[in-house]
């Protein structure tokens, strides 16, 4: 298991809050990285959204303000490249929190698939 996990969260995120509970629980050593004030660069974004399997559209946070800002029809409308460039400009739009070990990337958190990603490197 390698000893880099990132984390990127927001404190006012609930869902953040329950993921780094859990890691702590689970004594997993890891970095924090405030998503709104560092949100992933596009660069970033490519690599880490082709690691999870999903599409672009999964790394949408639909139900915060900066999707509601934009519209449903906006995104919809939107390319794929158009959707990591805006992730990139704001990152209360990247569903969270993100979860980067190794060549694991999760979006969201799940306990159990957050247990199968540190279970597999043991």
């Amino acid at each position: 298991m390698p000893n880099d996990v990132l984390v990127l969260a927001y404190a006012g995120c609930d869902t953040c809050r329950k993921a780094l509970k859990w890691l702590k629980e689970q004594g997993v050593a890891h970095q924090v990285r405030p998503i709104v004030d560092t949100p992933p660069s596009e660069a970033e974004l490519r690599q880490w959204i082709a690691k999870s399997g999903l599409p672009v559209r999964k790394w949408l946070n639909t139900s915060g303000q900066s999707y509601r800002a934009l519209g449903k029809a906006k995104v919809d409308a939107a390319s794929d490249a158009e959707l990591v460039s805006w992730l990139a400009a704001d990152g209360k739009l990247v569903k969270r929190p993100v979860l980067v070990t190794g060549g694991t990337v999760l979006v969201g958190f799940k306990p159990e698939d957050w247990a199968r990603a540190f279970s597999a490197g043991r």
